[in-house]
């Protein structure tokens, strides 16, 4: 189910785990068919280079195996999803974030399908040294692991193109009907801003509740809302995608960038492999200064959840 953050609790989809990916086949990363890290690698538009300094300072078995195994809950878009159904290959934010990071180390991000609450029991077991699965950061995950955070994200508006209701905020939609998942914590967020309509005098929010999100998007398309609450991320995603980008956009609020509720999203590190860690948070600052993080978000429509500064342990519950 959707959440504030755009990682559920429970897995996306019982996946098997056996499935080694090799990243050669994938993407542009520059990954030679014997799975070498490459010398460089193009992600979103933007060439990455080995840094010698960050190299030297990984783990001496990181450095040895030239690979960071990683852990990833697969279908959950756009963070990560498949190529094309049937097929092996990864795409998605946390895919290409991987191989920007991995080129920047000199190393190779391997990711490999594994049910989303066992990805923290096999870090610890010592199978995966790291785990990009838009998961949450967050105080009980980080008595067992470490984070590097590197998006912040919550609930959005997603409107039809044009927004010709003019909404840019949830006060917005006082007095209006606007579509949502039921269960959700979307739903939550909605019925809690009831008591903010109320006393700006405003008429309560007509809230339209579906069991499925495609329903919500549905009725969004129809006309018979003005707006859908759902996850910033998935509506960056859909309204990317849908329709090449004509059938809907995203409300940007200033006062919720992230979206509603946000919350630290990171790269889950062994708590065995600090240096790693290190490096990785080093990576991910030099990624952002140099614009390449903006351009990979921005590939997925959801550039308004990236960091600025790449952040440690940084959950808010």
């Amino acid at each position: 189910m959707p959440t504030p953050s755009p990682r559920r609790a429970a897995a996306a989809t019982a996946l098997s785990a056996a499935i080694l990916m090799t990243l050669a086949a994938c993407g542009d990363d520059g990954s030679d068919a014997a799975g070498a890290p490459p010398a460089a690698a193009t992600i979103a538009g933007v060439t990455i280079a080995k840094d010698a300094a960050l190299y030297d300072a990984l783990p001496d078995e990181i450095r040895k195996s030239g690979v960071v195994r990683v852990a990833t809950d697969v279908p959950y878009a756009p963070f990560e999803m498949f190529v094309a159904e049937g097929k092996p290959e990864l795409t998605g934010l946390d895919y290409d974030l991987g191989q920007a990071l991995g080129a920047k180390l000199g190393v190779r991000f391997a990711f490999t399908p594994q049910k989303f609450d066992g990805i923290v029991p096999a870090i610890q077991a010592g199978k995966f040294d790291a785990a990009m699965s838009a998961m949450t950061d967050n105080k009980e995950r980080q008595a067992v692991v470490d984070f590097v955070d590197y998006s912040v994200s919550g609930s959005g508006i997603m409107v039809v193109k044009g927004n010709p209701e003019k909404i840019t905020t949830l006060d917005d939609l006082c007095g209006k009907k606007a579509a949502v998942q039921a269960a959700t914590n979307q739903l939550d967020l909605l019925q809690e801003h009831q008591a903010k309509c109320k006393a700006a005098g405003k008429a309560e929010i007509d809230i339209q509740t579906f069991p499925k999100d495609s329903d919500a998007q549905l009725a969004l398309r129809s006309d018979k809302v003005v707006a859908q609450v759902q996850t910033k991320p998935a509506a960056g995603w859909t309204a990317k995608t849908a329709e090449n980008g004509n059938a809907f956009e995203v409300v940007d609020d200033p006062a919720a960038a992230g979206g509603y509720g946000a919350s630290p999203n990171g790269i889950a590190v062994s708590k065995k492999l600090p240096q790693l860690s290190d490096a990785i948070q080093k990576a991910l600052q030099a990624l952002i200064d140099d614009g390449t993080v903006t351009k990979i978000f921005d590939k997925y429509g959801v550039a308004s959840i990236a960091v600025q500064e790449a952040t440690k342990n940084a959950a808010v519950d």
